[in-house]
């Protein structure tokens, strides 16, 4: 005969942790937006503090005011295959390029202040604040918002919202999708069209 046994004792009783509720991402601003930052990262692998290269394009009073764009030393220093593949960027490219604390040095007071756009925000946000973590950089939460999901609400009807085709739409001819200059231009417009 099998015994029944009272299981309720025997259960762990789990106790969650109350965490801080995360913040949900904002995509889109309250207003217009007339002055802000586009930005892109290309990474060489998978890390987010793996960028090789970054474009960043500054918009004030709705016009392109100025542009940076520089090659970085990733960490950690190697490049996936496919990172390649879809850039071009390669190690021997980047092994004497100065770290993102040099290149952020040259655009951190121009881009005081203001708002930044990506396409695709998460990645470029994760990026940015993965990268001042790192080399211990005081990270002041910088506002992002989204083309990508903006271009979803405000555009509905595109074929697709992928960074090209959106940037096609407002007339803008990105044929050097993946240069992350080029990318945060596209950005940009999209950004002075759609917000």
């Amino acid at each position: 005969m099998t015994e029944i046994v009272d299981q309720e004792p025997l259960r762990r009783k789990w106790r969650w942790k109350k965490e801080k509720p995360k913040e949900k991402p904002v995509y889109f601003p309250d207003g217009h937006l007339s002055d802000f930052v586009a930005i892109d990262f290309e990474a060489a692998n998978a890390a987010f503090t793996s960028a090789c290269s970054m474009g960043l394009v500054i918009v004030r009073d709705d016009e392109i005011v100025e542009r940076y764009y520089g090659l970085m030393k990733p960490v950690p220093n190697h490049y996936d295959w496919y990172n390649t593949k879809v850039h071009g960027i390669k190690k021997a490219d980047t092994d004497k390029s100065p770290t993102f604390p040099y290149l952020w040095g040259q655009v951190k007071d121009e881009v005081e202040g203001l708002p930044f756009v990506a396409h695709g925000m998460l990645f470029d946000q994760h990026v940015l604040r993965a990268l001042h973590e790192l080399y211990k950089i005081p990270y002041p939460n910088y506002k992002f918002y989204c083309t990508h999901e903006g271009s979803k609400k405000y555009l509905p009807d595109l074929e697709n919202h992928k960074l090209q085709t959106v940037a096609r739409h407002f007339g803008y001819d990105l044929s050097q999708h993946h240069n992350a200059l080029a990318d945060a231009e596209a950005c940009a417009v999209i950004a002075m069209n759609i917000f």
